[in-house]
């Protein structure tokens, strides 16, 4: 029952750096897509290419997480948050782009 618990610690302790590190990308976007907002000629080829891309990969890895039954309620809403804000920055994408 130690190894098992030993176990789920490791796996929660690389589920959240994993999610501190899929929020720090989103917040790049948001970033990128702040910046863009502002901008008169917001998007180039390359730019709307690089930008739609990324956020399809990031949402490819977001929507894939399963949520463990173990994982706490804490855990559970940062992913539940995660995908909100994936969704929300792929509408304003659409926005900048129309």
């Amino acid at each position: 029952m130690k190894r098992q618990n030993e176990m789920v610690d490791s796996f929660l302790i690389a589920h959240r750096e994993f999610m501190i590190n899929l929020e720090k990308s989103l917040a790049l976007i948001e970033e990128e897509l702040n910046e863009a907002a502002e901008m008169e000629e917001i998007c180039t080829g390359e730019w709307c290419s690089a930008t739609e891309d990324s956020l399809d990969e990031l949402a490819k890895f977001i929507y894939s997480i399963s949520e463990p039954r173990w994982i706490p309620d804490e855990d559970s809403k940062t992913l539940k948050d995660l995908r909100h804000k994936i969704h929300d920055l792929y509408a304003k994408y659409k926005s900048l782009r129309a």
